[in-house]
């Protein structure tokens, strides 16, 4: 057996893209997802935890929102019909991709019957592997708030973090030891906030424990921990690259399916109206492999079932050789087991790269052969005797490694909306003007406050694909926390339906607390 462990951390996340009416891009956004990656994720879990020679173990966030969405019976109902679509699409669709289509039928039938074998709870198969073991479940801030970003009001990270805790243990009967950051982001003095709501340990990228005071002894390869009993552990890249890496790292690979050339690019308009969309858009039905990395989309080749299996094999090879290699190195000049922490968006698993869950699969049987050891974060710190006191230097995992992406001049203007709402609300939950004749307006205010500090609406901004929907979402949730909270300060009374269809829209957090604002005396 190699000295030394591996842990694989997914970050398991959407932001609330509910909408009342159908067939939305957002909708879309989140159907894909399930077809694509949570549901052959849990495919991919379930069947390595029944096998004799397997011992999977990951740990995985999954955020607030996303559980919210994850367990919306509209929505449950609504993706059915969705996969349904796609099958009708596919059945009538004159092509010579007659393999690729076969292959994506198939798929898409498994994922539909499994599905319907589970009723769509999907969190109580979350919840039965946590119990098993396989999986740590980490919880996440609430919308995935840009916590440094939000730090001008410590109430309002106080919020993001404890409604989240709250609703972790409404849908799994027990507290979270463990948060996700959102997009891994520190600065001084979180730990504190996350000691206060029972989070225990983190990930972080790599400089935010390399740059710690003092620096960690063992870098990268070992947890730290905070004065206030917090523990961190580092982003490995030796680890992560090769599966980040859309052009040097494995999703590259030329037999793996490509996922910018979808047939909703290909179909006419008047096709795609046939099955209730009006304007062209993804449709989650990608028929073509990469084929390289200069070929043009128009000239993809045929996706090959058969081929990509056989490289994912070897791409599963590769990185565990690689990470034994890693941990062998390491091992001869470390005195205590050496750790390799590889986090990864979860949504890279099966919907940015399409192979990914096998890849994962084939992890789990491999590992062994390997001597690798898996194992989860809880159970890293378990086994860890001595941490070593550090305090995690300020940092994110986002492109330049601190808070600029979401402090561009295309989103800057969001962090002055927040710090002004995230002051209102403070006040409000602070001066006692809540009572038994406005609680549900400031309760909804909280969500409004909450939704429109996504971070996912900031980067939409930044990285300029859907800003319309971006603006529109903040923009959106603004209006509706001002005018609740308006409502209280001037003690007018709300429309009654107003507030019926805006709970309704946004119906998320039911255990929603004031008091989670409330200033601390």
């Amino acid at each position: 057996m190699t000295k030394g462990n591996l842990a694989i951390v997914l970050h398991a996340h959407l932001p609330y893209v509910r909408a009342e009416e159908p067939g939305s891009l957002e909708e879309d956004w989140f159907f894909q997802a399930l077809a694509e990656c949570y549901l052959p994720l849990l495919e991919t879990l379930e069947n390595a935890s029944r096998s004799k020679d397997q011992a999977p173990k990951i740990t995985i966030g999954l955020s607030p929102t996303l559980l919210s969405l994850l367990g919306d019976e509209v929505l449950k109902h609504r993706f059915e019909e969705w996969v349904t679509i796609r099958l009708d699409v596919l059945n009538t669709l004159e092509t010579d991709c007659i393999k690729a289509v076969q292959h994506l039928k198939d798929h898409f039938n498994r994922q539909l019957e499994s599905w319907k074998i589970c009723q769509g709870d999907l969190i109580g198969r979350f919840k039965k592997l946590q119990t098993l073991e396989v999986i740590d479940i980490l919880t996440c801030a609430a919308t995935h708030g840009y916590l440094p970003l939000l730090r001008e009001n410590p109430e309002a990270v106080r919020a993001q973090l404890k409604t989240a805790v709250t609703e972790h243990k409404r849908l799994f009967m027990s507290a979270p030891l463990g948060i996700w950051l959102p997009e891994c982001a520190y600065y001084e003095g979180l730990d504190e906030l996350m000691a206060e709501s029972g989070l225990r340990y983190a990930v972080l990228d790599g400089h935010g424990l390399l740059n710690a005071d003092p620096r960690p002894r063992y870098g990268l390869y070992a947890p730290i921990c905070t004065r206030k009993g917090v523990a961190f552990f580092g982003r490995d890249s030796e680890s992560t690259l090769p599966v980040w890496s859309a052009r040097d790292g494995y999703p590259g690979n030329p037999n793996y399916r490509e996922f910018h050339r979808d047939l909703g690019w290909d179909l006419s308009i008047e096709s795609l109206k046939k099955i209730g969309i009006n304007e062209k858009r993804p449709l989650g039905i990608k028929l073509f492999k990469i084929t390289s990395q200069n070929t043009s989309l128009a000239n993809k080749e045929e996706y090959d079932p058969q081929s990509a299996k056989e490289s994912i094999k070897k791409d599963a090879e590769n990185f565990l050789k690689a990470r034994k290699k890693q941990l062998i190195n390491l091992s001869n000049s470390m005195q205590i087991e050496p750790l390799l922490i590889a986090p990864f968006d979860a949504e890279l698993f099966g919907h940015w790269w399409f192979e990914g869950p096998e890849f994962l699969s084939n992890i789990f049987i491999k590992s062994k052969n390997e001597g690798i050891k898996l194992i989860t974060l809880k159970e890293a710190l378990q086994s860890t005797s001595k941490i070593q006191l550090c305090n995690p230097s300020p940092s994110s995992w986002g492109q330049g490694g601190f808070h600029d992406y979401w402090l561009d001049k295309s989103n800057a203007w969001i962090v002055h909306e927040w710090s002004k709402a995230g002051r209102e609300m403070v006040s409000i939950c602070s001066d006692g003007l809540i009572d038994e004749s406005n609680i549900k307006i400031i309760r909804q205010a909280g969500r409004e406050l909450l939704l429109c500090q996504s971070s996912d609406w900031s980067f939409i901004l930044k990285a300029g694909t859907t800003t319309e929907l971006a603006r529109e979402r903040i923009n959106l949730h603004l209006k509706r926390f001002w005018m609740l909270i308006n409502a209280i300060k001037d003690n007018k009374i709300i429309n009654q339906k107003t507030l019926k269809e805006i709970e309704r829209e946004d119906c998320i957090f039911p255990l929603i607390s004031p008091i989670d604002w409330k200033k601390k005396i």
